[in-house]
């Protein structure tokens, strides 16, 4: 059996030893940047985050990324502490003590702060928030395409932990990869609470079929910058794209599969529950869409 991949695999970059590391208002050096053992994000999982990539100097579509980010935040009653300019400045100063271009990715991190007592209560979070920014040097580097087996594991409902919050509770996407893994295979494929396809532990699914490309009706999935950026790609240049409901004998049958995300874009996939996707390798349109949103990514990073 090849070996174990994961859909954020980067090729190692001696640089990522020295980078610094935004925490609170400093910029400070990787071994110092720590956080208390108090810390709700630490303690609960009580917080959120963003990703963001770097191409030719900027932050592609840093702006829906920062919404997305105040709107998490909004839906927890967290208080950043700084406001969109400031969370912009904040990245702008880490990409520039670290000498960062392009090929750099981001993890801004904001918890609730550190707690006066080891409790869940949100009221004792009283000197928060934490902000974070790790920023590394990051080039994806994936040798074939993934392998997903499909797990019992759901990505969440609105009334429990609303799949469409980058939070910091990520143990049930975790358990979905340890099961997937398990069984063989690089991450885990996830149905909705209605047993269609939806997403992967880490990343947004679609499927090729008969030239028309298929995702999940996003009801309960990360609502994606990149999948969207996918979908409208699709509308723009006339491929037949569905939001819809659809099953795992539609995707067994499909001809070809892939991934979306900030960091990898679209990553193709080769197996499903064993079972080859395709010819096993990247098909002609996942070659496209890679093509389409290479060239908005030079757009919008000219």
């Amino acid at each position: 059996m090849s070996e174990k991949m994961t859909t954020h695999q980067a090729a190692e970059d001696a640089r990522n030893e020295k980078i610094l590391i935004y925490l609170n208002g400093r910029v400070v050096p990787k071994d110092q940047a720590v956080v208390s053992v108090y810390d709700s994000g630490f303690m609960l999982g009580d917080g959120v985050w963003e990703g963001i990539r770097l191409y030719n100097g900027t932050w592609a579509f840093l702006g829906e990324h920062i919404d997305r980010l105040f709107e998490a935040a909004k839906a927890i009653d967290l208080d950043i502490g700084l406001d969109r300019a400031g969370v912009i400045q904040a990245i702008r100063d880490t990409q520039v003590a670290n000498d960062m271009q392009t090929d750099a990715h981001a993890r801004l991190m904001v918890t609730r702060g550190p707690k006066v007592r080891p409790f869940q209560h949100p009221a004792l979070s009283q000197s928060g928030p934490t902000l974070v920014i790790i920023m590394e040097h990051s080039r994806p580097s994936l040798p074939r395409p993934i392998r997903l087996a499909t797990v019992a594991h759901m990505r969440g409902l609105p009334m429990t932990q609303d799949p469409k919050l980058n939070s910091h509770s990520k143990l049930n996407c975790i358990i979905a990869c340890i099961a997937a893994e398990k069984a063989g295979a690089d991450e885990a494929l996830m149905l909705d609470v209605n047993g269609f396809v939806n997403t992967t532990n880490a990343c947004n699914f679609f499927i090729v079929r008969r030239g028309a490309v298929w995702t999940s009706t996003g009801d309960y999935c990360m609502n994606g910058i990149t999948r969207q950026k996918v979908i409208d790609l699709c509308r723009d240049n006339g491929i037949p794209v569905f939001e819809r409901n659809y099953s795992l004998v539609d995707t067994y049958g499909a001809d070809e599969a892939f991934l979306t995300g900030t960091f990898g874009a679209q990553t193709p996939v080769g197996e499903i529950d064993g079972r080859q996707i395709g010819t096993g390798e990247m098909g002609p349109m996942t070659e496209r869409i890679r093509s389409l949103y290479k060239d908005l990514i030079d757009k919008e990073c000219a």
